[in-house]
């Protein structure tokens, strides 16, 4: 079969380094990884405006689940966009929001009624949910986790813990949060091993810091991710999430799920919490809920609604164009069975990914779940050091073969398709990077 991936001249190419130069002009920094200036785009295939093509194991950062440009998808927004694109939903009624609301009701975690409130981003749905949990309990304090990432808003970022540069000259922090390690069993920050340690690091919340300093009667709710994103891909184990619902139950504590990167199919079930037997009172999503357009959501417990009216608004919150996108892919996830096909296509990657570990001595983690996988390089597999020189040269050597990958974590390489991905595109892109890998390393 003829290969997806094309590069016809060097990235950058000529017509990027213009379109680059001006967005060093004009743009501010943020956190550009490779210097691709897209044109075009389809299933997961990414063409660049000097007609090299790639493919997009980045999924436009967890976004385009259903690929690029579904024309389910496309046809949906056209046809909106062409009766009405926004009436500002939180002031004004409109159905394409209540469809949208009553699908994510029943797709969310937990059989209780719920409520939802739309926003623009994943940050937004959390910095929704926090405030939800804050006025509805009274309480003022809120536990997240080391590695978290919850977004960069300034309530949000209170909750992150992923990397120093995105909290850095940002003090003083809204207030009240206790950050806790996570279940990187990987590195873990108690030296302990899996399964002996029995959850230590879950038990730890109640059996050390609601005993000492962590008042729990003041604490409004618990902030995780079922499978850490940006801080590396961690899947824990799926006691670590059962006791630490046992210990929020216990102190009437809300447990906030962000589902922002790991929803809408991509490890395998609609949302990550979906593997662990475990109903968060609040689940945020975003990113791949419209296949492209900017739209979270925060989904609650109804009994967690704000009790008067303007305590929390917005205005492009559920916009009518984000919301008919959203449905539409909601509809090809069902249809197509792309949850399932994470998982098959999953099953793929890991095979290989481990099989590189075998073979390459650079690679000391091989995690995922479902096509959410990843790769933590070190130098050193007893010492466990960091690789980042390694995971740049290999994240360049990809992109110039026809490769579009992102890092994540300590020294991590994410591997996060579209959904629609064929086994064929899945192993033309694995082989770029094993070309990559073994270049870059001593064995």
């Amino acid at each position: 079969m003829a290969k997806k991936a094309n590069i016809k001249v060097t990235p950058p190419g000529p017509k990027a380094k213009q379109i680059i130069s001006k967005d060093h002009r004009y743009i501010a920094t943020a956190t550009k990884t490779s210097p691709i200036a897209a044109r075009r785009a389809k299933g997961v295939q990414i063409t660049d405006v000097d007609g090299n093509r790639y493919l997009d194991f980045t999924s436009g950062v967890g976004v385009t689940n259903t690929g690029h440009c579904h024309p389910k998808v496309v046809s949906a927004i056209q046809k909106q966009t062409a009766s009405l694109m926004h009436f500002a939903g939180t002031d004004f009624y409109y159905d394409v929001q209540n469809k949208l609301a009553e699908a994510l009701t029943q797709l969310t975690p937990g059989n209780f009624p719920k409520k939802v409130f739309f926003t623009n981003s994943g940050t937004e749905a959390n910095e929704c949910a926090l405030k939800l949990a804050r006025w509805t309990s009274g309480r003022g304090l809120n536990i997240s986790f080391i590695q978290a990432f919850h977004g960069r808003t300034m309530g949000s970022l209170a909750l992150t813990a992923s990397k120093i540069v995105q909290r850095e000259r940002y003090f003083p922090m809204v207030p009240g949060v206790t950050h806790i390690p996570y279940a990187y069993c990987y590195r873990c920050a108690y030296k302990m091993k899996y399964p002996d340690c029995d959850v230590w690091c879950a038990k730890i919340l109640d059996e050390v810091y609601f005993n000492t300093f962590v008042p729990p009667e003041e604490v409004a709710a618990l902030f995780i991710e079922a499978v850490q994103g940006e801080g590396g891909y961690i899947v824990p184990p799926k006691k670590f999430l059962q006791e630490i619902r046992k210990i929020t139950k216990k102190y009437k504590i809300a447990m906030i799920d962000d589902e922002v990167q790991a929803g809408f199919g991509r490890t395998g079930k609609m949302f990550a919490m979906d593997h662990f037997g475990v109903v968060p009172e609040i689940t945020c999503t975003a990113k791949g809920m419209a296949s492209g357009m900017p739209i979270g959501a925060t989904v609650f417990d109804a009994k967690y609604d704000f009790s008067v009216t303007g305590a929390h608004s917005n205005t492009y919150g559920g916009n009518l164009v984000a919301c008919a996108a959203s449905l539409a892919t909601i509809d090809i996830i069902k249809k197509e069975k792309l949850a399932h096909k994470a998982a098959e296509m999953g099953k793929v990657a890991s095979e290989r990914l481990h099989d590189m570990k075998d073979k390459y001595k650079l690679v000391g983690d091989v995690r995922g779940i479902g096509l959410m996988q990843a790769v933590e390089l070190v130098k050193n597999r007893r010492t466990k050091r960091p690789a980042e020189d390694e995971v740049d040269k290999i994240l360049e050597l990809s992109y110039k073969n026809g490769l579009v990958l992102l890092p994540c974590g300590v020294s991590g390489i994410r591997f996060i398709p579209p959904l629609v991905i064929t086994e064929e595109e899945l192993n033309e892109g694995l082989d770029i990077f094993e070309g990559a890998l073994k270049k870059v390393s001593k064995k």
